[in-house]
């Protein structure tokens, strides 16, 4: 097989994987255009990351972080965020009531996911500026974080628009608040410290892997 070829098996891989999944988590949403409205985002960002491949190949490790943050958005965008059934499977898997056991008042699953969007996409996201925009010294640390920050808040600004636009139980379902008046602060907060998570695990990454020196997010980091 080539060596493009092999380059080019594992995130075909993966996006034929998420492609079935995110098919069969299409079959009756709880919701349909509300799920119509999260899959939004899948369309504008998945077929970025394909055409780009060839002018950037992200590493196996990010296009598999990638993978999990998309599966994930997908499972919500099903059930919706605020209806995942945590509760259920968490009676199903352990016994009990996740709902219950941690004295939650909201299902927190949106909550989830902005931290792990933060903790997903930083490896993605400091390949990315190693690349197109390598900065030097401590904008090594602040700007991967700087971006999600800043994206997270765009993605809150988005849904209030949404929100707005279409208005009754659709804009109130996309906007997922749960009667929360913070919901928006906590989610860009758990989306930095998601980012602020990721950083210096991928510091000892490139320190446990001497020998991976040369990929991008390694390179950046030194």
């Amino acid at each position: 097989m080539p060596q493009s070829n092999q380059q080019a098996a594992f995130p075909l891989a993966l996006l034929l994987a998420f492609l079935i999944i995110a098919g069969l988590l299409a079959i009756r949403p709880l919701y349909p255009r509300d799920w119509a409205l999260e899959n939004l985002i899948v369309l504008a960002t998945l077929p970025a990351l394909v055409c780009g491949y060839r002018r950037l190949r992200f590493s196996n490790a990010s296009y598999f972080a990638l993978f999990v943050l998309y599966v994930v958005h997908e499972v919500g965008a099903h059930y919706t965020y605020a209806e995942v059934p945590f509760d259920l499977w968490t009676m199903e898997l352990f016994g009990f009531s996740i709902t219950e056991h941690f004295g939650f008042s909201r299902n927190h699953y949106d909550r989830l996911v902005h931290f792990l969007y933060g903790l997903l996409a930083t490896p993605a996201v400091m390949e990315l500026l190693a690349a197109r925009a390598r900065p030097r010294g401590i904008w090594r640390w602040i700007l991967p974080t700087s971006f999600v920050l800043s994206h997270a808040a765009l993605y809150e600004l988005l849904e209030w628009a949404a929100a707005i636009l279409f208005g009754g139980d659709l804009g109130q379902a996309y906007l997922g608040t749960q009667g929360d008046p913070w919901d928006a602060h906590q989610d860009i907060l758990l989306a930095l410290l998601g980012s602020m998570v990721a950083m210096p695990l991928l510091w000892l990454s490139r320190r446990l892997r001497p020998a991976a020196r040369q990929s991008a997010t390694h390179a950046f980091i030194t």
